[in-house]
């Protein structure tokens, strides 16, 4: 049994950082998916899978990970580099390149 301890970032669909700030650790597959013959449906026995429990801190999840036996990984997040510009900066009377329609 393993597990993966990682900040999820947020979605396309978010412009603001909702559920970011929160730590998930997320078991990992233990037997592999399967289809069913008849409606063509994947499925799976292994029903740890469908838990994701979410901690404050990682050292939360990491001591809950070693008070229960569970081997895990830590996924360290990857902070967005963004250049804030405003609006004001196209019309700069120092800009570089020439404003043009």
């Amino acid at each position: 049994m393993s597990a993966k301890i990682y900040r999820p970032a947020k979605t396309a669909m978010q412009s603001g950082k909702a559920k970011t700030h929160l730590w998930v650790l997320e078991f990992d597959q233990e037997t592999p998916r399967t289809i069913d013959p008849i409606m063509g449906y994947t499925s799976s026995g292994d029903t740890r899978q469908q838990v994701k429990l979410t901690f404050e801190t990682a050292e939360q999840a990491v001591a809950y990970a070693e008070r229960n036996g569970i081997e895990y990984r830590v996924i360290a997040p990857k902070e967005a580099t963004r250049k804030s510009v405003s609006y004001s900066d196209n019309f700069r009377f120092s800009r570089t390149q020439p404003w043009t329609h």
